[in-house]
């Protein structure tokens, strides 16, 4: 019979780390530093028995948990200079940590250059410069060039900003209105069985774009069927009413 193992592959000794403390719902600040210990050397030996070779910082990660869990270990807790307790393991978590926080924001990085291998490059720039460097041919205007010469690209200049100030401007402003919120206009008016007449919205907002909005709000919300409208007499009018509500058409 054949078996097969399956070993997870972690990117560094802090991302297994990392995985032991959120496997076990750990306080990456409060590290019961015996068990990631064993933890930790036990997948290494997993890895030296299926023949797959442990990278020289495994084992550096290795010895400083068993340095530590030494250090927990003594009677004597080491004190600084102003007689506090040492935490062995505060360097560890202050790595880890920042790993940790580095670690976060990795897929975001791997979205955007996602999103930036699917641009289109820009031309050969260096092509570009190239090419017209050699018809302008600057090197050789350099070894000529006189007061007569400065004044003619003065000129240019100035005429190219003068054509600039005079191009027309375009400014795009956006319509103030859309089809959703002039539907919810409509249902507002005519709710709880009130009717409303076309030209009592146009009166009330008689801004063109506001016209043409509501006219379409007012075809969307008829094909979806939640008004019904009423033809009444003259022109370019009608009642606009909720659906099912049952009235005679008004003069």
């Amino acid at each position: 019979m054949s078996f097969e193992i399956k070993l997870p592959l972690f990117q560094g000794p802090f991302d297994l780390l990392l995985f032991f403390i959120e496997r076990d719902e750990l306080d990456i600040r409060d590290i019961p530093i015996a068990k990631i210990t064993d933890d930790f050397l036990g997948y290494m030996r997993m890895m030296d028995e299926t023949n797959i070779e442990v990278a020289s910082e495994f084992i550096l990660v290795a010895a400083t948990l068993m340095q530590i869990k030494a250090k927990m270990l003594l009677p004597r807790p080491q004190l600084d200079e102003f007689g506090n307790e040492i935490d062995p393991r505060e360097e560890l978590v202050k790595h880890l940590l920042e790993y940790k926080k580095y670690k976060s924001v990795i897929n975001s990085f791997t979205e955007l250059e996602a999103k930036r291998l699917l641009l289109e490059k820009r031309g050969n720039i260096l092509e570009e410069i190239r090419s017209i460097g050699e018809k302008t041919n600057v090197e050789a205007e350099l070894q000529d060039i006189n007061l007569y010469k400065l004044l003619k690209v003065y000129m240019k200049v100035m005429d190219r900003f003068e054509a600039e100030k005079k191009k027309p401007v375009h400014t795009v402003v956006p319509f103030p209105y859309t089809i959703e919120e002039q539907k919810v206009f409509i249902l507002s008016k005519v709710k709880g069985g009130k009717k409303v007449s076309f030209v009592e919205i146009l009166e009330e907002n008689p801004n063109k774009i506001a016209i043409i909005f509501n006219f379409l709000s007012i075809l969307e919300l008829l094909q979806i069927q939640e008004i019904q409208i009423r033809i009444g007499e003259g022109y370019n009018n009608f009642w606009i009413m909720e659906k099912g509500i049952m009235t005679m058409s008004q003069n």
